[in-house]
């Protein structure tokens, strides 16, 4: 009988393909998949996986879906595959000026029944 001991693997087969994943996970919601960008950064000090994305802002609705369902299950995921490698995961999302800002950044009222932003009139402060 023969020891069946499992190979030396590289240590870059111990580190998952962040990249990848999110790519294979977020590139199916972008209207324009050349606009993602994806930036992962491992800290084995920290046991800590940074991720950061980026992508054009009228892809943002589409990508964090219903209530953030869908921002939300790519979170879980990522953080179910770091973990199984014994790190902690975090996902930072950027984007160009989403619908519904302002040129300040700040976050217009949006008309519930037709979607658009459209400005509030200034309301004056009870006495």
């Amino acid at each position: 009988m023969s020891d069946a001991t499992a190979p030396d693997l590289p240590d870059s087969a111990a580190t998952p393909d962040y990249v990848g994943v999110v790519k294979f996970l977020l590139e199916p919601f972008l209207e324009s998949p050349a606009s993602l960008k994806v930036d992962c950064e491992v800290l084995p000090r920290n046991s800590r996986v940074l991720v950061r994305v980026a992508f054009d802002g009228e892809d943002r609705g589409r990508v964090y879906g219903r209530g953030g369902r869908n921002i939300q299950a790519i979170r879980t995921v990522l953080q179910g595959i770091a973990r199984a490698s014994g790190y902690s995961l975090h996902l930072d999302v950027f984007g160009g000026q989403p619908a519904g800002r302002d040129e300040g950044g700040r976050e217009a009222p949006v008309d519930r029944r037709s979607g658009s932003a459209k400005p509030m009139p200034r309301r004056s402060r009870p006495r």
